[in-house]
């Protein structure tokens, strides 16, 4: 590892390195002892994680997926510090609020430690979830504020939907962002593949002086120096970047306005309700549409970029579904179309029907399986999206793309044909159509529900 004497870093750098120390009013608590690795759990990858004087080592360990090591406890409100020194041949992060998926994936918000490439340390990325939030585009001072070979002094706030972050006392990233309000705190070691990346088994980072704040007085406040805030995503609103981009709220958080029943010109008297911002529908014992049935949009779409948070209760079954026209006669169950499927596949048997796991979350219901995915447990918010552009159709969950296929091609038409669809003519081939939210018995959330139309 590179090394650089005390004695040749420049005075005014050391003074940048003391400059952030926030007031000692406040009650700071340590999160490492000194000794041992207490209060801490390694998830994810084989990297080796230790205790040499008063600092922790992450190793890494070549061959290996990105290795976390967490803070048992979760934390919502706080201010951190600690002290990081990476060597230049490694990538490296701190985990914020973070969770894990199903299959201990771990994912939530992460301030970078970039001493590889350079610039992007104490950005913010989303870990295995939507990729960079604030890449620091723009903000030279803080594309310099890591030194490598040394150590640098990270500051973070998370306060209500916004975080901040400080290298050495250069305010970096400052994001407004509502997708967790509390997880564990992680140091990353990032994956190493000595075949495609500069970096090497072995190589190291190192933490020191780790401490936070959960109890923060008033007078304590946020460091001076702040750059603007970026909004990056606020519950049941757009931001500004999305109202540029002619992104458009299909659901507002209040009321039911731009939906309908399906095959009906009101929407439905009982069954679904909006509460604490969610759209919901309520059990009702399982069966398809036969309570508060499936409801539409207003509007048909063809060419679109559709976002859908959904939150699952234990064994529940929905699905979202696309090029809805309402023109089928003879349908007594749920209203005809391309079906997005939303499903424990823990718990609910239909997990198992079908084939290949053609009807498992976020497959082409009964036609084309998910991929590799990753979902977040039972209760907690996952993030679908459908992607339509021409005849070429994608499925995302939770960042990742899962599948993706042509309507109307002759691999296409070939699956339709053995499966339940095969009684609809040209099903899913429709121009245009609305976006449906599927009644199926069971309690399902729906939030943050918004489409752009794609020239």
């Amino acid at each position: 590892m590179k090394y650089i004497h005390p004695l040749s870093i420049p005075v005014f750098l050391l003074c940048i390195l003391c400059s952030c120390k926030a007031p000692d009013t406040g009650k700071w608590t340590s999160l490492f002892n000194g000794s041992d690795l207490s209060g801490w759990v390694k998830k994810g990858g084989k990297a080796v994680y230790s205790v040499e004087g008063d600092m922790i080592v992450g190793t890494a360990v070549a061959q290996t997926e990105n290795s976390f090591l967490c803070t048992e406890k979760n934390y919502g409100d706080f201010i951190l510090e600690l002290e990081v020194m990476a060597d230049t041949a490694l990538n490296s992060g701190i985990q914020l609020r973070s969770n894990e998926y199903q299959d201990g994936r771990v994912y939530g918000y992460q301030a970078e430690i970039d001493p590889v490439t350079g610039g992007f340390s104490g950005g913010i990325w989303d870990e295995a979830r939507r990729g960079w939030l604030d890449d620091l585009s723009g903000n030279e001072a803080a594309r310099q504020a890591f030194i490598a070979g040394t150590w640098n002094k990270y500051r973070i706030e998370a306060i209500g939907n916004n975080i901040r972050t400080w290298i050495n006392g250069i305010n970096c990233a400052n994001i407004i962002d509502e997708a967790n309000d509390s997880g564990f705190i992680a140091l990353q070691v990032h994956s190493i593949d000595v075949g495609n990346r500069p970096w090497t088994a072995g190589v190291q980072v190192k933490w020191r002086n780790i401490r936070i704040m959960t109890d923060i007085p008033p007078e304590i406040g946020k460091m001076s120096g702040e750059v603007p805030p970026k909004t990056v995503l606020l519950t049941n609103r757009l931001s500004p970047v999305e109202t540029q981009k002619g992104w458009i709220l299909l659901f507002d958080g209040q009321t039911t306005d731009g939906w309908r029943g399906a095959y009906k010109e009101e929407f439905p008297d009982t069954g679904w309700i909006v509460e604490n911002g969610e759209l919901t529908i309520l059990p009702s014992g399982g069966a398809e549409s036969s309570f508060g049935g499936d409801i539409v949009t207003l509007n048909e779409y063809s060419d679109f970029d559709l976002k859908i948070d959904f939150k699952l209760t234990a064994g529940a079954n929905s699905g979202i579904k696309y090029f809805v026209t309402e023109k089928e006669t003879g349908n007594t169950g749920s209203a005809i179309g391309l079906e997005y499927q939303i499903l424990d596949d823990n718990l609910h048997p239909d997990a198992r029907e079908g084939l290949n796991g053609n009807r498992t979350l976020a497959s082409l219901y009964d036609l084309i399986p998910a991929g590799k995915k990753h979902v977040a447990p039972t209760g907690q918010w996952n993030m679908a999206r459908i992607i339509s552009r021409g005849d070429h159709v994608e499925h995302w969950l939770n960042g990742d793309k899962v599948l993706e296929y042509s309507r109307g091609s002759k691999e296409y038409r070939d699956i339709v044909a053995i499966s339940k669809y095969k009684v609809w003519k040209n099903f899913g081939e429709a121009g245009a159509g609305h976006i449906l939210l599927q009644d199926h018995g069971n309690q399902v959330s729906f939030r943050n529900i918004k489409i752009l139309e794609l020239n």
